[in-house]
């Protein structure tokens, strides 16, 4: 069963982030930059939480803010649930199933260690699968 160190281990545990004093519109321009759907805020280097696409669409958009006078602390997001490296993917597909996120910090002894995105998780089920049919090809041709 494959776990959260697995992917980390391919990706890396490299996060572009913000500080949670950040205005908006920089933490939107970064992401815009990168092509990513959201950023990690790190206060003095510790995980405080992630502003995602969504937090602006919901909380900024529909709310009539400012995206130059607001900042990053005012609409991140705060509560996800935690990971550590050894939980299983199936685990995280169920956390995320269940409460409707995108996302999973990886953290462990108070030190941010990464980001679990669903497309991560669905990478690696599609190179589960992928591997599963190369070995039943295999077999059949044996």
């Amino acid at each position: 069963m494959k776990k959260v160190i697995d992917i980390l281990a391919q990706k890396g545990s490299y996060v572009v982030s913000v500080s949670p004093d950040s205005k908006i519109i920089s933490a939107l321009q970064i992401m815009q930059e990168k092509n990513i759907g959201s950023v990690v805020v790190l206060d003095q280097g510790k995980y405080v939480g992630i502003l995602t696409e969504r937090d602006y669409a919901r909380k900024v958009v529909l709310l009539d803010k400012n995206s130059s006078d607001t900042s990053v602390a005012e609409i991140m997001t705060t509560d996800l649930p935690l990971i550590d490296r050894t939980t299983s993917l199936e685990s995280c597909m169920v956390i995320m199933s269940e409460k409707n996120i995108r996302y999973l910090p990886v953290v462990e002894e108070g030190e941010l260690m990464g980001i679990i995105s669903i497309n991560d998780l669905i990478r690696s089920t599609i190179k589960k699968h992928l591997e599963t049919i190369e070995h039943l090809k295999n077999y059949i041709h044996a």
